[in-house]
């Protein structure tokens, strides 16, 4: 009966290792003590692994206190080395990589530079053979041209010459030929356009091709005919004997396109005709209309009662027109001086205008012995209210804006228009408020009130023209004499007007006051001022509204309308 130690396997070296009394027994008599495991191979718990570090972590703060303190500066500035060093370094490296990038860009530019001087050189070098290939194509198309205008003359010369010579001879007609030829030229004209088409794309291949074809020609007698020389005609005999056959030209020749002659120089003639004679028309219309109109210096002959019309239709002003206090003059001595003019009506749409104009109107209106009535258009206003107010009547529409009782002075101060463009406005006077009108510097205060006393006075002359013309005390016409202007019938209520009525019940108005029961009427105005008016308005370029409504009025006066 054997041990164990005798049944037991050898050891393996692993086995030897690790349990080396397994070992050592394999040689020497086996104890009877249990085996022992050595404490290594025994897992150690996670706090036993960690002791290590931490003795060594503590180990290292002790060498750390027991450095002296210039031991810690220079491991510091050490370690502040390293960091500088490491910065330049990465900061080099950038450097390096944005060189490389401009360095690569600028190659890139490069390379484009050169390829567009490249193309540039070869489009240049291009260009004289692209000019030379098109005036060769030129030269070539402008040659053909003339080959088939020479043999187009040709063919016209040879076909004059067998005429004649038909004619001579007493054989064919020239008509009988032309017909037999007819059918060759329809050929001829039907394959024209394809080989235009084809000598316009091979010019030079044309102008071989028709070589040979010219040499056959010359080997047929009768094609001879139609391509010889001028200088060379066939005999007649020839052409007596030979039927007609049709012709088929090798080359072909452009049929003649007989132009017809241009009209347009007989219609521009006759059209240029016509606007002169159209223009001469209308001048010798206007001038005979304005000489009638000039030529007549008073209307025409009143054979019985008549009530004058006066319109008073524009700015009171001194223009020499029926608004003016001479034009008003006028029309009023001749409506005196015709004794068949019985009764005045004035037809007023005016705004008013000067002061001193208005005041000398309505003098002049206050001794005129006729009835005077006053029909108000769209507006009878500051001055042409002065006017109106010495009339024995007033009629107005009611939408009419009548009134406006005051007077304005108007200035403009430009002074700082004037400091903002650095203008500077240098005025010599006689006296310090000679300048005081002119708008470059402001008023005075003792400027100011000359000035308001002044408007006060002509408002004050104003107001007695109106008091005395109207039958009215101060207080009335103060009280309405606020500078604005009344509707119609607010103005019959306060007085300022009579009734409300049209030109028509103005005019039955003023036949009454003259004691007349039936009449006619008759328009008064300045002929000379309406001719000069006329042609100032026909020269302008510039028109407003009341220039047109003043143009049409002075039209239809002068019978062009």
């Amino acid at each position: 009966m054997t041990t164990n130690d005798e049944n037991r396997h050898p050891l393996t070296p692993a086995e030897s290792f690790y349990f080396p009394e397994l070992a050592q027994s394999a040689s020497q008599p086996r104890s009877t003590e249990p085996l022992q495991v050595k404490p290594a191979l025994r897992p150690q718990p996670a706090a036993q692994a960690q002791q290590p570090q931490q003795a060594q972590q503590a180990q290292q703060a002790q060498q750390a206190q027991a450095q002296t303190p210039e031991q810690a500066a220079q491991a510091a500035q050490q370690q502040l080395a390293k960091q500088q060093l490491a910065q330049q370094q990465a900061m080099r490296q950038q450097s390096q990589m944005h060189a490389a990038q401009q360095r690569a860009i600028r190659q890139q530019r490069e390379a484009m530079q050169q390829t567009a001087q490249q193309q540039a050189v070869q489009q240049q070098q291009a260009q004289p053979a692209q000019q030379k290939a098109s005036q060769q194509q030129g030269q070539a198309v402008q040659q053909q041209a003339a080959q088939q205008q020479a043999a187009a003359q040709q063919q016209a010369v040879r076909q004059q010459a067998v005429q004649q010579q038909a004619r001579a001879q007493g054989q064919q007609p020239a008509q009988q030929q032309s017909q037999a030829a007819q059918p060759s030229q329809q050929v001829a004209q039907q394959a024209w356009p394809t080989q235009q088409a084809a000598q316009q794309a091979r010019p030079a291949q044309q102008a071989q091709q028709a070589q040979p074809a010219q040499q056959a020609q010359q080997a047929q007698p009768h094609a001879a005919y139609q391509t010889a020389p001028m200088g060379q005609q066939p005999q007649a005999a020839y052409y007596a004997a030979q039927p007609a056959q049709p012709y088929v030209a090798a080359v072909p020749v452009q049929p003649a396109v007989v132009q017809k002659k241009s009209r347009g120089w007989i219609v521009a003639i006759v059209f240029i005709v016509c606007m002169f004679a159209l223009t001469a028309f209308c001048v010798k219309s206007c001038s005979d209309a304005m000489v009638q109109l000039g030529s007549s210096t008073a209307p025409k002959a009143l054979t019985g009662d008549t009530v004058a019309i006066i319109d008073l239709d524009g700015t009171i002003q001194y223009d020499g027109s029926a608004c003016s206090p001479e034009g008003f003059k006028q029309l009023l001595d001749e409506a005196e001086a015709d004794s068949h003019i019985k009764a005045v009506v004035i037809r007023v749409n005016s705004g008013g205008g000067t002061a001193t104009a208005g005041e000398e109107m309505s003098e002049y209106l206050k001794d005129f012995s006729k009835p005077v009535v006053v029909s108000s258009a769209s507006i009878n206003a500051s001055a042409a209210y002065m006017i109106s107010a010495q009339s024995d009547y007033i009629y107005v529409a009611r939408s009419t804006e009548i009134g406006a009782i005051g007077t304005a002075m108007q200035l403009t101060d430009i002074s700082g228009l004037l400091d903002m463009l650095g203008v500077q406005m240098e005025t010599i006077t006689s006296s310090e408020s000679k300048d005081s009108s002119y708008g470059y510097r402001p008023l005075t205060d003792e400027e100011r009130a000359y000035y308001q006393d002044m408007v006060n006075k002509i408002n004050n002359m104003f107001i007695q023209e109106v008091m005395d013309g109207r039958h009215m005390t101060e207080e009335q016409v103060r009280a309405i004499a606020t500078g604005m202007p009344f509707t119609g019938d607010d103005a019959v209520l306060n007085g300022l007007a009579d009734a409300v009525g049209t030109r028509e019940d103005a005019c039955d108005k003023a036949a009454a006051l003259a004691g007349i029961s039936s009449y006619d009427t008759t328009e008064l105005y300045i002929k000379d001022y309406d001719l000069s008016s006329l042609s100032s308005l026909l020269g302008q370029t510039e028109y407003s509204v009341e220039d047109l409504a003043r143009l049409a009025n002075l039209a239809g006066k002068a019978g062009l309308l």
